[in-house]
């Protein structure tokens, strides 16, 4: 490769022989052993100073080379060598924004080539163009220069190529006449590339949205002509005057992975118009009005002055609890557990040592009754007793009928691991009532108290939603808890899923088999339950569909498997914000009396988000098996917007009043495909929480 030959030949005319080494016959031995390296014959000290030393100069040898090959793949327009490089080192590894000898950066070779590729590349991995092109003029002249200096350096190589007779020096003549020969073709295609280039067309698709109370989002696409030179930066500009006279700022977009921008700090209630431009080596090319041409910052609450629900509703319970616990704290069952710590102190590698103590409480049977197993789980691997059995402990051996009540109470306690010590003690001045409820719940507080002891660990994780049963009257509580944390622990052993599953010897039969063989038979759908439900939603704005269905003793909820803490959902758009004119335009739409409300509009965020909610909804009834004809007698739940954490917010789509909730007995018409499930409503809802 020419480039990479040129560079070659002028490292090689600087670089000086090294000097006569030392006549030590162990050296000359080492010497003639290696064949690259000339070492001396120093102390240890010494030796290991000039090791690394020599290590230091390996690595800038070896970084400065990997800049000239950046240069080299660049200028060669190999799109897959840029691509390795750039994933290979960082930036600064690579001097990316160092410029050359020429003067120029890897970026300026690309977008003056016009490899938009490569340029892309080079610009989301953070690349700049050269500060040497302060104008247009300062860029023209550099070319001029350079492929005038490359014109004269090919006229004196040839010319001495010609009149000196064929030897070594002449072979080496012509290699270097080659190489300035392709520099010079080069140069003179950027010089050609810059002069056929104009400034790029205006951005596509600027849409303007609210983003906030004090904040508008824009995005846009690129041009759908850049004029031969590839786009390096955007510029959003805002005012409040359509002519934009006098601007009220601007912003400079110079990283392209992601084509939006907010614009902070603005007025509510007052209307701002934004515009975007593109630029390139030529300069800036003419500006798009958004679409809508305004936005005025705003938010839904905005409309009737309504304030966030749960507003201080946590900080109220945590003021409740403490003074329930100020309340029972002087209580004469608490005396004789003064003494004891309100939580173990133990350390879970030491704790864990209980698992595989030969006196432990974990059971290896199971008889009729009610027990509890926690399954602590890193990657592929499951924590187990020293029989290798998983962790369980009983809770009542005659409770043969878990009631649905008390299974959900439990995962209310679930939320209060730190707290069981308490609740116990409360639970036990309750007693002298002799209600099985209580004895139960008592029973199930115990239960959690000793494998919480066995184990070292107050966190037993999430209850899974629903128990493990068998024929057989035993009854299951999981938790699932995944240990994500490096910690190595002494005598303990983590078993591969796989191999325990394997290995167990089953005492039930593949017709009837017992509670805790369904459990390891099912324990990977269980852990993928565990994962799916802990994941978030990106933020946005999402079309929820509420379907409830009821039996004698609980309220269930239809909900996907892939994010079981979450409603039936498609997104509607990234901004999850609903600004006060497109709430007040759904009020409006939610009490009309035509069944197809008319169409806002055009060129508003009314509009807008009527288009967005047409394909959302199509999208939503064909995800859960609903024909399109029958949307028309759904609605758009119009009281609140859902709001989960300021990123994430839902509008709910609800079917008819008497389908919303399935009855015991009656037939739903429409049953939704595979990868749903139903969740009673209470754990749907402690998991929405989580």
């Amino acid at each position: 490769k020419m480039t990479q030959q040129m560079r070659d030949l002028q490292l090689a005319q600087a670089r000086k022989p090294p000097g006569p080494s030392s006549p030590n016959a162990a050296k000359r031995l080492y010497r003639n052993l290696s064949g690259k390296f000339r070492v001396n014959y120093t102390s240890f000290d010494e030796g290991s100073l000039a090791g690394r030393g020599e290590k230091e100069k390996l690595r800038k040898s070896y970084l400065f080379q990997s800049n000239a090959a950046l240069f080299e793949a660049v200028e060669l327009q190999d799109l897959d060598r840029v691509q390795e490089l750039l994933k290979q080192y960082s930036p600064e590894e690579l001097d990316l924004n160092t410029p050359n000898s020429e003067g120029l950066l890897p970026l300026d070779i690309a977008i003056m080539t016009n490899n938009a590729p490569i340029a892309r590349a080079l610009l989301q991995a953070g690349a700049k163009e050269s500060p040497h092109f302060v104008s247009l003029e300062s860029r023209s002249l550099h070319l001029s220069t350079l492929v005038r200096e490359a014109e004269q350096r090919v006229n004196e190589l040839t010319a001495q190529v010609v009149n000196e007779a064929p030897n070594a020096d002449c072979s080496e003549k012509e290699k270097q006449l080659k190489a300035w020969e392709w520099r010079y073709r080069l140069y003179k295609r950027m010089k050609a590339g810059f002069e056929h280039a104009r400034v790029p067309d205006a951005p596509t698709n600027v849409h303007l949205s609210v983003a906030s109370s004090s904040s508008v989002q824009v995005t846009f696409w690129e041009p759908l002509s850049v004029n031969s030179a590839v786009v390096t930066k955007y510029k959003v500009e805002w005012s409040c005057s359509p002519t934009f006279s006098p601007p009220l700022g601007e912003a400079v977009i110079d990283k392209l992975k992601n084509l939006h921008f907010t614009i902070r700090g603005l007025v509510s209630g007052t209307a701002y118009y934004v515009q975007v431009s593109a630029y390139n080596m030529k300069g800036w090319g003419p500006p798009q009005a958004s679409v809508p041409p305004f936005a005025i910052p705003s938010n839904w609450r905005e409309y009737d002055g309504r304030a966030p629900r749960r507003r201080g509703q946590a900080e109220a319970l945590d003021h409740l609890l403490g003074q329930v616990k100020t309340v029972h704290q002087h209580c004469v069952c608490h005396e004789p557990c003064k003494n004891q710590p309100q939580s173990r102190k133990h350390s879970v590698s030491k704790s864990l040592k209980h698992l595989f103590h030969p006196g432990s409480k974990f059971l290896k049977t199971l008889k009729r009754g009610l027990y509890l197993t926690a399954i602590f789980y890193k990657d592929d691997n499951i924590l187990v007793t020293h029989e290798d059995q998983i962790p369980v402990v009983e809770i009542d051996d005659t409770y043969s009928c878990l009631l649905m009540q008390d299974f959900l109470w439990f995962t209310k306690v679930s939320c209060m691991w730190d707290e069981i010590l308490w609740l116990r003690q409360c639970v036990t001045v309750s007693q002298s009532s002799c209600s099985c409820i209580l004895q139960t719940r008592f029973k199930m507080l115990l239960a959690i108290s000793q494998m919480q002891g066995l184990l070292g660990i107050q966190d037993l994780g999430q209850v899974f939603f629903e128990p493990v049963k068998d024929k057989q009257g035993n009854i299951l509580i999981v938790t699932l808890k995944e240990v994500k944390t490096n910690q190595t622990f002494e005598s303990v052993r983590w078993v591969p899923i796989c191999k325990l599953q394997t290995s167990r010897k089953s005492v039930s039969s593949p017709e009837e088999p017992t509670a805790l063989d369904t459990l390891l038979i099912s324990v990977q759908d269980k852990l993928a339950y565990h994962q799916r439900s802990s994941h978030a939603l990106s933020p946005g704005l999402y079309l929820g569909y509420l379907k409830l269905c009821s039996a004698v003793d609980q309220i269930r909820v239809l909900v996907p498997e892939r994010l079981p803490n979450i409603l039936c959902h498609v997104r509607i758009r990234s901004n999850p914000n609903i600004s006060r004119e497109e709430w007040e335009w759904l009020q409006k739409m939610a009490v009309a009396e035509e069944p197809v409300p008319a169409e806002p509009e055009a060129d508003t965020s009314q509009n807008h988000l009527f288009q967005e909610l047409q394909v959302a909804i199509k999208e939503l009834m064909t995800l859960v098996n609903i024909p399109l004809q029958e949307a028309k007698d759904f609605r758009l739940y119009s009281q609140e917007v859902l709001d989960f954490g300021g990123q994430v917010s839902f509008l709910l789509l609800l079917p008819p009043s008497d389908d919303v909730c399935t009855a015991p007995g009656q037939n739903n018409p429409y049953t939704p495909r595979s990868g749903f499930l139903t969740l009673p409503l209470q754990i749907f809802e402690l998991g929405e929480e989580r």
